[in-house]
């Protein structure tokens, strides 16, 4: 199972995604261009806007809107990343430096507004109140999830509802803003609206909770960034959160400890406390929940390519080990 054979039914409006993408990055400041470029071209596996296309097929449209929609997505997913990682503090993302490293911080976030208006200015060319109005509350949610993210920060209380609520707005809504635009293009009727709606939160929910796993199981190198980072940065992500639950008197001492200290010293106790309970295969557990609700929404759409591709992303989104 891999990207490649799941992106076939939308290879040619994905390459076309990407000649947009780089269309729409040009600008006369030079600074903007280097780190636009750098980032949009850093190796990411652009999911958001592959089912985006994948929707809109799977929904029955055969316009050219979706190639829009799709790097409207991607500029927004972009611009969040640039943020992210300033306010993270973070050195490393798919496997390079990031953006915040190699320009500094200031750069970084206004270069990470710049693309957040871009998406807007394309936006308005689409010329629909609709996707404006989608678009808009997405952005909106996104910007809560990560405030409710900074909150938890550092707080060895966050239980596994606030740590849902967070990735629920932070990463699954523009997932589910993404798929339901596909439907949305394609006039589809409210159910089927609602359905591909449903599909991408759940996607995105599962891909969040596979992340937050592989960041205590994986290896820098697959890993694409350095392993321990939400430990470093004091993020009470679902697998301490279970193992501080279900974990002996020492390990919640320890795990509690490193979260409101942070520190990736800490990091070798913390996941030989984390893998000696449940924790990752509890979190595993949840993500294919969350995958299963995905591909069950997808029963109401006719069969095509693009439908059995959106189910295959649903496993791929589970099984990936980066």
């Amino acid at each position: 199972m891999d990207l490649s054979t799941i992106r076939r039914p939308v290879a040619e409006d994905s390459k076309a995604v990407d000649a947009l993408i780089l269309r729409r990055l040009q600008s006369d400041v030079v600074l903007i261009n280097q780190i636009g470029h750098y980032i949009v071209n850093s190796g990411g596996k652009r999911l958001r806007p592959l089912s985006v296309l994948l929707a809109a097929r799977a929904s029955g449209y055969n316009g050219e809107r979706h190639i829009d929609l799709a790097a409207i997505i991607e500029f927004i997913h972009t611009s969040t990343l640039l943020h992210d990682d300033v306010v993270d503090g973070s050195e490393l993302r798919r496997s390079r430096e990031t953006a915040n490293t190699v320009w500094g911080n200031e750069a970084s976030v206004l270069v990470g507004d710049f693309l957040y208006s871009r998406a807007f200015e394309m936006m308005v060319d689409v010329g629909s109140m609709r996707v404006m109005e989608i678009l808009a509350h997405a952005t909106n949610r996104i910007a809560e999830g990560e405030v409710l993210q900074l909150l938890n920060t550092r707080d060895p209380d966050t239980d596994e509802a606030r740590y849902m609520e967070v990735i629920t707005r932070k990463t699954a809504t523009l997932f589910e803003a993404g798929t339901r635009l596909g439907a949305v293009l394609a006039d589809s009727p409210p159910e089927i609206e609602e359905a591909m709606k449903e599909y991408g939160l759940s996607l995105g929910i599962a891909f969040q909770l596979v992340d937050d796993a592989l960041d205590y199981s994986a290896d820098n190198a697959e890993l694409g960034k350095n392993v321990g980072d939400d430990l470093d940065e004091g993020k009470p992500t679902l697998p301490i959160i279970r193992a501080m639950e279900v974990g002996t008197e020492a390990q919640r001492s320890l795990l509690r400890g490193a979260i409101e200290q942070g520190g990736r010293d800490k990091i070798q106790a913390v996941t030989e406390a984390i893998a000696s309970t449940d924790a990752i295969a509890y979190t595993a557990q949840l993500a294919q929940e969350h995958a299963t609700r995905a591909k069950d929404a997808l029963r109401i759409l006719p069969q095509s390519p693009a439908t059995e591709a959106l189910t295959v992303l649903a496993d791929f989104a589970v099984s990936r080990t980066y």
